[in-house]
């Protein structure tokens, strides 16, 4: 199976422009292909594990992926998918973020002479004369078509900022520019971005001619990737620093049964007919998948080492075990009252719950557990001594902590 009809047969195609060609150049290796990254943390998530496997298995291939930084694009902020007006972010801070960016991105591609390139944009995007960048490209776009993209019609309901409205002009003349500059002849990018990435093409083709827009081919991946990397209303980060291993490894250990197949398709390099004959798993097999997937993507991140010690600590933790790898919680002496301290009081300690009055809730709801044992006494004491190797205390399915005693 050439690369192409394995980005197909992995569900990573929503849209394509000129498919024969795209097949064509990628599959003998011609493709010199962009994704953008904006500059909006310091850290990844596993909402973009998807764009960098992608460039890994087309690198793989022969392909040549840009990493487009977006300096200059993060300056403005995309409207797409958004109900509000993203943070306005400071130059030093853009830049922090993107090295940050560089450091996690290295890990999936191979950035050595020839291989691959990271380029900002805001090497040219912010040295633009607005005059001229008006008379160049302005009359490449009509308001009536940019008002009608998908990726506004969100915003507009609350209000699309001048500024905002702008962002499809900028993300289009990056295209144009790496077209012109470094032979980009291809772009990637989530479906919400279809509208500005046709931009791009469309405004090759008006200032270069239609020869120039036979080699301009949009390319999208599924908009999944995008809802991948938030749990509980927070960002899975790819920074050990923000998102331990442990925690990495137990989000997609919890992935629901009908998502984890079409995970493990998207974004492992699992052989794609090893992946075929798991189709058919179901019941506590579909579990033995969340391990599957979960553990090759710790390892893509954060190497080998920490996978298998997140996979014993989460193993540890459902056959009500404990783990020095887990989360831990450490209780001081001041903690304790009269020499023990009840289950409410060490769940709002160990950040658990945000309150006594929700620690009693769960408790009486039959959601609280230590070392696997229901706790169902909202007046349960422990003393220091019984947590001296530490206990696992658990909320819920999917919250946890190793709550350890100081002497």
């Amino acid at each position: 199976m050439q690369i192409y009809e394995e980005l197909v047969a992995r569900g990573l195609i929503a849209q394509v422009t000129n498919e024969d060609e795209i097949r064509t150049m990628i599959n003998e290796g011609k493709a010199t292909f962009y994704i953008g990254f904006d500059c909006t943390a310091d850290s990844l998530t596993a909402g973009h594990f998807m764009a960098l496997t992608l460039m890994k298995r087309l690198q793989m291939a022969g392909n040549k992926p840009i990493a487009l930084i977006g300096g200059g694009t993060t300056m403005i902020g995309d409207p797409s998918g958004r109900t509000d007006m993203r943070k306005m972010l400071t130059l030093e801070d853009i830049q922090h973020n993107a090295d940050c960016f560089k450091r996690q991105m290295e890990k999936f591609i191979d950035f050595s002479e020839g291989k691959a390139m990271m380029i900002n944009n805001a090497d040219w995007l912010l040295s633009l004369n607005y005059v001229d960048l008006l008379r160049e490209v302005g009359a490449c776009f009509s308001v009536n078509n940019m008002l009608r993209a998908e990726c506004y019609k969100q915003r507009m309901e609350k209000g699309l900022s001048f500024l905002e409205f702008n962002y499809m002009i900028m993300q289009s003349y990056d295209f144009y520019h790496l077209y012109k500059t470094y032979g980009c002849n291809m772009q990637f990018g989530g479906d919400d971005q279809w509208s500005n990435m046709l931009g791009g093409t469309e405004l090759i083709r008006r200032k270069l001619g239609k020869d120039a827009h036979a080699m301009t081919i949009t390319l999208l991946t599924d908009s999944q990737g995008k809802k991948m990397g938030k749990t509980a209303g927070n960002a899975v980060w790819l920074d050990p620093n923000k998102t331990s291993p442990f925690d990495f490894y137990q989000y997609w250990r919890n992935v629901g049964d009908s998502d984890v197949l079409k995970c493990i398709r998207m974004l492992t390099f699992l052989p794609i007919e090893q992946i075929n004959e798991m189709d058919a798993w179901e019941g506590s097999q579909l579990n033995t998948a969340k391990e599957i997937l979960a553990y090759e993507l710790t390892k893509l991140v954060h190497g080998e080492e920490e996978a298998e010690k997140a996979q014993a600590s989460a193993r540890a933790l459902f056959s009500a075990g404990s783990s020095a790898d887990m989360p831990t919680a450490t209780l001081t002496p001041d903690d304790f009252t009269d020499g023990v301290i009840d289950i409410l009081t060490v769940l709002v300690k160990t950040g658990l719950v945000p309150s006594k009055s929700e620690a009693r809730r769960a408790v009486e709801q039959g959601g609280v557990s230590v070392d696997g044992e229901k706790v169902s006494d909202i007046k349960k004491t422990y003393a220091p001594e019984e947590m001296k190797d530490g206990i696992v205390v658990r909320r819920g399915k999917k919250s946890y902590k190793k709550v350890v005693a100081e002497f």
